[in-house]
């Protein structure tokens, strides 16, 4: 699909032939009342019919709401939904959680096996994350020492944001979204879905665990462009399942377009993985900023238990000020979570279920992630701690990979490794301590002698510009 395709995402639906009030329907927004059913009792009489849903200026407190197909939820400037932070008010249902299908508290707002849906406005989604931040740190604190950090982010229950699950033609432009308790925006199993101009404040009163912004997950015909993003984890984040539940689910992400953005704290400018076992095909991910509160430019990210792969991934036309290491792949991402198992003696019956599919073996064969027809391009960083920090295994290498127009000021040069084909061009790295990018396992690479270094400037000449 062409880019003029992915233009065409930023789809209007039909013109909506009324306005409902949710005040009308019992909604106070004093900030003290349960405004749940008196909102979804709104959102449910504008279903089918292509109505708006729109709130007087005030605080609702909420839990869970859904937003039915053929209707547009508004939230204008002036009004706050605010998460009740209580898990009874969001009921559990079936979903996919960090790459695994379970039951999970649904999210505070929900596009559910819908399709033609809008959330708009100014106004605020807040998930007022605290409460879900502490339950999790207080859970892992019990775990770890057991052995199960992998298990806290699936035992601690805490809703999203935004949930669109198994729903089509999708857009939500225009809210801010803050301090929410677990992932913010989460688009599963859906397709022609279209995010512009949202921004994401997660780092509120406090630093929430797992705040990730956008995540596409095993999703298609996906645009994202003009977010403004300040989390506690990934930014911008393709996903696309997690070992054995995502090997044998088995669906790949497609067609997605991430432009435009700002992000001022997170992961990575731009992630994949690491839940990578449904593959990635045909991603591309273009002018997008990062500044100093972010560890990547561009972050490839996998285990040797989830398989999958990546092919037609383009990122280009980076601007990185003070990102640590502006070009990641790591193929062994954060082993203790990562890398499970039930600890000695534990009976598999007395287990959560979904502990199953989690601490079930992999083959090695299955478990390699393969990457290759990558490209990266015009990425300029300055105040870098790693210019290029690269390495997978040697018999699931990376294939045919293009690095070309990169300016990097950074402390040390990085290295490469276990590459197959592999071409540089027009890289310009000002490199602190003098090094030079380390070689190792790489057969058929190009343009390695010709990498031009500059020793000893700490500064970089030009000047990394933040969007408007």
């Amino acid at each position: 699909m062409n880019r003029l395709s992915f233009l065409l995402l930023a789809f209007a639906l039909p013109i909506h032939a009324a306005t409902v009030t949710a005040n009308n329907f019992g909604a106070k927004g004093d900030g003290v009342a349960d405004d749940t059913k008196a909102i979804q009792k709104a959102l449910d009489a504008a279903a089918g019919k292509h109505d708006t849903v729109t709130l007087k200026p005030g605080t609702y407190r909420i839990g869970s709401i859904f937003v039915k197909s053929g209707s547009r939820l508004d939230v204008p400037k002036g009004v706050t939904l605010r998460g009740i932070q209580s898990l009874d008010a969001y009921p559990l249902m079936p979903t996919r959680i960090a790459g695994i299908e379970m039951t999970w508290p649904a999210a505070l707002v929900n596009v559910y096996k819908q399709t033609d849906v809008q959330i708009t406005g100014e106004g605020t989604i807040d998930g007022d994350g605290s409460y879900w931040w502490k339950s999790y740190w207080d859970l892992r604190a019990q775990y770890e020492p057991k052995g199960l950090r992998w298990a806290s982010d699936y035992d601690a229950k805490r809703p999203r944001l935004i949930q669109v699950f198994d729903s089509s033609n999708v857009k939500l432009d225009g809210p801010t979204l803050t301090r929410s308790g677990f992932w913010t925006v989460h688009i599963c199993y859906s397709h022609d879905v279209t995010i512009d101009h949202v921004t994401i404040r997660n780092n509120e009163g406090g630093k929430g665990p797992s705040t990730d912004g956008i995540d596409i997950d095993s999703s298609h015909d996906v645009l994202v462009q003009h977010a403004d993003i300040d989390v506690n984890d990934d930014a911008l984040c393709l996903k696309a399942g997690r070992d054995s539940d995502g090997l044998r689910v088995n669906r790949p992400t497609y067609n997605v377009v991430l432009r435009d953005s700002l992000i001022r704290t997170g992961a990575a400018a731009v992630t994949f993985g690491s839940e990578t076992s449904g593959g990635f095909r045909n991603i591309e991910a273009y002018n997008l900023t990062a500044m100093r509160g972010v560890t990547n430019g561009v972050l490839i990210k996998s285990a040797k238990v989830r398989g999958g792969f990546g092919e037609n991934l383009r990122v280009h036309d980076l601007h990185l000020d003070g990102v640590k290491t502006p070009i990641k792949v790591t193929l062994n991402w954060n082993p203790a979570y990562s890398y499970t198992a039930l600890p000695a003696g534990t009976d598999p019956k007395t287990v959560p279920p979904y502990w199953i599919p989690l601490t079930t073996k992999v083959p090695e064969a299955q478990g390699l992630a393969h990457f290759h027809d990558v490209h990266f391009w015009n990425i300029d960083a300055r105040d870098a701690e790693t210019a290029i920090d690269m390495a997978a295994y040697p018999n699931a290498t990376l294939d045919n990979f293009q690095i070309d127009h990169v300016n990097v000021v950074a402390n040390t040069a990085g290295s490469i490794a276990n590459t197959k084909g592999l071409k540089l061009s027009e890289i310009h790295l000002t490199v602190a301590d003098g090094s030079t990018l380390k070689s190792e396992d790489n057969t058929g690479i190009a343009g390695l002698g010709a990498v031009k270094y500059v020793a000893g400037q700490k500064t970089h000449p030009g000047n990394v510009k933040i969007p408007d």
